[in-house]
């Protein structure tokens, strides 16, 4: 059994910033790919980061590109989302997301894996 613990998130004011972490247990972490979404009252789930097995390859959505950067951990077994500059648009509750496989992908129909949300909040 597969379990993702998103962690970090909270209330800021623009400008500021937040590091997300999820924790996975049950299952090999090193060999997936990662993905970081995230979702708003009333708006489809959408795609933020994602981050390969090894952490060579990183993805991310052109609203966040050079503001936010995705990492890992594969020996704490820990997913990141470094969130800076941070804009009242981002708020929204964001989830990490596991592939069965090494690479991931922007399409969140293709992960197997969801963790429970963590709230970020961004004050104008």
């Amino acid at each position: 059994q597969v379990q993702l613990v998103e962690s970090g998130g909270g209330l800021v004011q623009a400008g500021g910033s937040l590091r997300l972490s999820c924790t996975a247990s049950g299952r090999t972490f090193s060999r997936n790919g990662m993905g970081w979404f995230r979702q708003n009252s009333g708006k489809d789930r959408e795609f933020v980061a994602s981050i390969a097995w090894n952490g060579g390859d990183t993805w991310y959505a052109d609203s966040v590109k050079g503001r936010f950067t995705i990492s890992r951990d594969n020996a704490k077994n820990t997913l990141y989302l470094q969130m800076n500059n941070l804009k009242p648009e981002d708020t929204a509750v964001y989830y990490c997301a596991m592939r069965g496989e090494e690479w991931p992908s922007r399409d969140k129909k293709l992960y197997d894996y969801w963790g429970q949300g963590t709230q970020v909040t961004v004050s104008s």
